[in-house]
C-alpha cells in the first residue's frame, strides 16, 4: 500500500488548482498497485488555488524541528498548515497501513531529496518537503515521483 501526491494522478489540487503535475507513469502504477491519493496541503486547510510556497532558509526537516517557515509568494507564514497536512498525512499512512510514499517533485509538502530554496527563484537545493521530512522520520519510505 503507497500514499501518493494526489497531483500526480491527475487531481485537481495543484496550487494553481488545475491537474498540471498528473504523471503517466504514476498512471500506469496505479493499474498494478493499490495506491491512496492524498494532498497534503488541502488535509493542512490550505485552499485550492492557493499562492505558491516555499520553505525559507531550509528543509522540511527544520521546519519539523521549528528553525525556518513555510511562505507563500507574498511573505505569509503558511507554517502550521503545513504541519498540520504532514500531521494528518502520517495519521492515515498509519491507518491505511502504507509503508512508501510517492511525492511531488519539489513541493514544500511531497518533495523528495529536491525543494525550492525559498527565493520563489526557481533555484532547487537538496532536502525534502515536510510531509515527506515527517513520514521518513516515522519509518515510510519516501520515493520522487520522478523515480517512477
Amino acid at each position: 500500500m503507497k500514499l501518493i501526491s494526489a497531483c500526480l494522478l491527475g487531481v485537481s489540487c495543484a496550487w494553481t488548482g488545475d491537474d498540471r503535475y498528473q504523471d503517466d507513469r504514476a498512471l500506469r502504477l496505479r493499474q498494478t498497485e493499490t495506491m491512496v491519493p492524498v494532498c497534503p496541503e488541502q488535509l493542512g486547510g490550505l485552499p485550492t488555488p492557493r499562492p505558491r510556497h516555499e520553505i525559507v532558509r531550509g528543509t522540511g526537516d527544520n521546519v519539523l524541528d521549528g528553525r525556518c517557515q513555510v511562505l507563500d509568494s507574498s511573505g505569509r507564514d503558511a507554517t502550521v498548515q503545513f504541519l498540520r497536512g504532514a500531521q494528518e498525512t502520517l495519521k492515515l499512512a498509519r491507518l491505511l497501513g502504507a509503508t512508501e510514499f510517492v511525492g511531488k517533485s519539489r513541493s514544500p509538502s511531497c518533495g523528495c531529496g529536491e525543494i525550492y530554496d525559498g527565493s520563489f527563484s526557481e533555484i532547487v537545493v537538496h532536502g525534502d518537503g515536510v510531509t515527506a521530512a515527517l513520514l521518513r522520520r516515522n519509518g515510510i519510505r519516501v520515493l520522487s515521483g520522478d523515480a517512477l
